[in-house]
């Protein structure tokens, strides 16, 4: 059983058709990328799977369970997780005060040593009293992504985890997917760096104004030729 599945999933936004018809299956325990220029429906896809606006038509299915008519809470509930293009961590409180954020409201006990394991494993466990202000960028992004981590979702939805972070980050975020997918854990991944997503994705997706326009394993994106004359300026990605 697909672990989501999304099947003629429509958003119209007045005039401007966002999403349109898109189908799409992410298996479990894999690394799905959501790919295309700026303003072809990625975050709108997103917004979607997770409740924050109703489709015009299609459906969204979690664990074969369709989740579509579900308020976010509920959607989270099941174990859905996300991060957002920018960073959405409580800026005042302290890094552990984030995480412990986090645990609160999934209604978590003894989350304190899985807390210290993963500011361990984003090396955020230094600055674990410092206010989430102080972080760099990068750090603010392996924190929201621990945050995540910490109540342990079965599917985690990633909307451009490498924006703006340094190259040290970007590998120990890469290190993270592929040690969680590993373990089972199944990710949506939205991502602008080509080289990463060829690098980590099992299969990709291509959207373009709204449209899947092609679809399949990295190397099969990679030669398409309609991604090639769509997206990448008639050359291949190496």
């Amino acid at each position: 059983m697909a672990k989501l599945e999304a099947v003629n999933l429509s958003k119209r936004f007045g005039g401007l058709v966002a999403v349109d018809q898109l189908s799409l299956v992410v298996e479990p325990g894999t690394v799905v990328g959501i790919i295309g220029p700026n303003g072809s429906g990625k975050s709108t896809v997103f917004n979607l799977i997770m409740g924050v606006i109703a489709p015009d038509s299609g459906s969204v299915h979690y664990d074969g369970r369709r989740i579509d008519r579900l308020k976010l809470h509920r959607i989270a509930r099941l174990g859905i997780g996300r991060t957002f293009q920018e960073v959405k961590i409580f800026r005042d409180l302290s890094v552990w005060e984030n995480l412990a954020i986090a645990a609160i409201g999934r209604e978590l006990s003894g989350w304190e040593d899985r807390g210290r394991t993963w500011l361990g494993e984003m090396g955020l466990m230094h600055l674990a009293e410092e206010p989430a202000d102080s972080l760099s960028v990068g750090q603010q992004r392996l924190l929201e992504i621990a945050m995540n981590l910490l109540v342990e979702p079965n599917l985690l939805l990633l909307d451009e985890p490498l924006a703006g972070v340094h190259p040290v980050v970007r590998n120990r975020i890469g290190s993270v997917i592929r040690s969680q997918r590993d373990a089972g854990r199944t990710f949506l991944l939205i991502e602008h760096d080509m080289r990463f997503v060829m690098e980590i994705c099992d299969r990709l997706v291509v959207l373009q104004q709204g449209r899947m326009i092609a679809a399949g394993t990295p190397e099969a994106v990679r030669r398409d030729e309609t991604v090639i004359r769509a997206l990448l300026g008639g050359t291949a990605v190496a």
